[in-house]
């Protein structure tokens, strides 16, 4: 259960995702929910679970989260549970960020004398596979308004900025690169419709990262792989650092060598080079290794970290190492934390010159 995907992050922070489905035996009241919901929340908050339950005519449908081994013993207790029964997992991975982060449990129920919004809890749990569809849709029409009313919507729901990103921004940048790659649309409807997810990526800003990580005011460098078109994982990484404390810089070098130059301009804690986050780029790892190696080179004093990001990255077609970076991000989500926790272990193991 809940094996590794094959993320490169350290495994102390992995994050073990787990949905399944069930029959209620009876039909709870209201107060039998809100007893089982207090329940639960306080055995989960000692194990680090959090998660959302969805109750509606005699079914649970419930995404868990949190560490592997917590999630473990939590599911062997829900799988004893007698109140209910025909239970089912619907999903089980790693991910790299929470999505319920700030819910011990959150309960959505519906009520039979009023409706209430389920669409983002029920998206949450299930394959959002037809909603990425229907963003990518949106963003190769170029209608951004409708973009943005999508994204402000879900986020009204209660969707977490980090959410939205991770589970819908980013892997709608991969079905339009699919629907390039099957003849769907031309280069210039990608390149539009990136730019369309682009726009409304923007409106959408994390929670900062608190304490130290966000005082400490590291300083990162952001660039597209030189010669690299697509800029939406750049960008999206823009507001991800600043939110975070980081002081920010983003040339667009055109070659290595102005790449380096910038580096040697600037001296920053972090190089971070993307490729694309529509197309898989596999033609471009060589390339790309030979990049990272110019990079490091050239100021070798500054012990400066790289990390590299990308669907060649995301969908776990490539590592770190396969190009000689210190770290491949699956994800905007939680680099600035990762990375800030990179730099602290390179200065500590710094040398005195």
């Amino acid at each position: 259960m809940l094996q590794h995907s094959g993320s490169t992050q350290d495994p102390q922070n992995w994050i073990a995702c787990l949905t399944y489905k069930s029959k209620a035996c009876y039909t709870p009241s209201t107060s039998e929910l809100e007893e089982l919901v207090h329940k639960a929340r306080v055995r989960n908050r000692s194990l680090g679970v959090t998660g959302m339950l969805l109750y509606e005519n005699g079914k649970f449908l419930q995404t868990l989260e949190g560490p592997p081994e917590g999630l473990r013993l939590l599911w062997s207790a829900i799988r004893e549970d007698k109140r209910h029964s025909h239970i089912e997992v619907l999903s089980e991975h790693v991910v790299s960020t929470r999505l319920f982060s700030d819910w011990d449990l959150l309960l959505y129920s519906r009520a039979e004398d009023r409706p209430q919004p389920l669409a983002a809890a029920r998206e949450a749990a299930h394959d959002l596979a037809d909603y990425v569809g229907r963003m990518a849709r949106l963003a190769l029409d170029g209608d951004d308004a409708r973009l943005v009313s999508q994204l402000s919507q879900l986020s009204e729901d209660g969707w977490t900025g980090e959410a939205l990103l991770a589970r819908l921004v980013e892997p709608t940048a991969r079905a339009m690169g699919d629907a390039w790659l099957a003849d769907e649309c031309c280069e210039i409807d990608l390149t539009i419709g990136l730019s369309m997810l682009q726009l409304a990526a923007h409106a959408i800003r994390s929670t900062p990262t608190a304490g130290a990580l966000r005082n400490s005011r590291f300083s990162i460098l952001l660039a597209t792989a030189p010669g690299e078109a697509h800029m939406l994982g750049t960008s999206m990484l823009a507001d991800q650092f600043t939110d975070a404390g980081w002081r920010v810089e983003m040339p667009f070098p055109k070659t290595d060598g102005e790449l380096v130059s910038q580096v040697n301009a600037r001296r920053p804690d972090v190089i971070d080079i993307g490729l694309s986050d529509a197309l898989p780029r596999h033609h471009a790892l060589a390339r790309l290794r030979e990049t990272v190696a110019n990079t490091r080179a050239a100021a070798p004093e500054n012990l400066a970290v790289i990390s590299v990001g990308g669907r060649l990255f995301s969908e776990a077609g490539a590592t770190a190492a396969s190009v000689g970076a210190d770290y491949a991000r699956p994800s905007v989500i939680g680099a600035s934390v990762r990375l800030a926790q990179l730099v602290e272990q390179r200065r500590r193991t710094r040398t005195p010159s």
